[in-house]
């Protein structure tokens, strides 16, 4: 995310080289989601200098390749994950790998899920976005899917599109993200200590604000009892999204004071006197 074509100049400097806008963009949010791991695998040289532009505290959520949650739905999936694994490992402690699945992917095939996470390596944060209706709307599918995640201590990823499908789109981007985001209950259950969220709103920062509003009662309530959450506010076409989060955080420390601010971001140009 953080080479968004609409950052540049706004975020990240113009002349910053794509190589160094990590760097930029951690100024802005302490965490970021790896999106680009879905469609190939880094070299491990690229995700070390990933390390290098960031902070002990900066949290990397990655995504598992599409071959492996997608194409092979969690099975015969070694090699893959070898590979993966080896990748990612420079980020250490600092990354949770993400397993996002197909909205085809419901009940029936929670044990492959319990299969898989328990044969990843000890020691690395796992989370799972699932996208079924099923595991939302039906108590069994519920309870289940809480219990496999559970035993493997994995969290379940909420993706909030409750707002976003409140009216109907009014934008090319709106259009777009509504012909291909989920549209799902809004889930508040938090399974370990480091929850995380994903919430989508609207065009208009206004109404993404007022709809973020139940979730900084519920973030504000797990820092309360010592989690350590971590929150993605996104848009249709996510052009103000850094700003956007930041927003949301100083919702939040309005209600948590002792929570600490985000870092100073870098001047975006060099000041000129003219």
């Amino acid at each position: 995310m953080w080479t968004h074509k609409a950052w540049a100049g706004r975020f990240v400097p113009k002349s910053l080289p794509a190589g160094e806008r990590l760097r930029a963009y951690a100024g802005w949010c302490n965490a970021v989601e790896g999106n680009t791991t879905f469609y190939a695998t880094p070299a491990r040289d690229t995700v070390a200098a990933w390390a290098r532009q960031t902070g002990p505290g900066f949290r990397f959520v990655v995504k598992l390749p599409k071959v492996v949650t997608h194409e092979r739905r969690l099975a015969g999936v070694e090699t893959e994950m070898r590979a993966f694994l080896d990748a990612v490992d420079p980020l250490g402690d600092r990354a949770v790998l993400w397993t996002q699945l197909p909205g085809s992917f419901g009940p029936p095939d929670a044990d492959a899920l319990g299969r898989f996470l328990r044969r990843l390596p000890a020691g690395l944060r796992r989370a799972v976005e699932v996208r079924h209706p099923a595991f939302y709307t039906d108590t069994h599918a519920t309870s289940l899917l809480e219990r496999i995640l559970a035993d493997a201590d994995a969290e379940w990823v909420p993706f909030d599109t409750t707002v976003f499908f409140s009216s109907p789109p009014v934008s090319e981007a709106e259009q777009d993200a509504w012909a291909k985001k989920p549209r799902l209950p809004r889930r508040t259950t938090a399974l370990t200590d480091r929850p995380i969220v994903r919430y989508l709103g609207r065009d208009s920062a206004e109404e993404t604000a007022r709809g973020w509003e139940p979730w900084t009662e519920v973030v504000a309530g797990w820092l309360r009892d010592g989690r350590s959450p971590t929150v993605f506010v996104h848009t249709p076409d996510n052009d103000d999204a850094p700003a956007l989060a930041r927003r949301f955080h100083d919702d939040v420390r309005s209600l948590v004071p002792d929570l600490a601010p985000l870092p100073e971001p870098e001047p975006v140009e060099p000041a000129t006197l003219f």
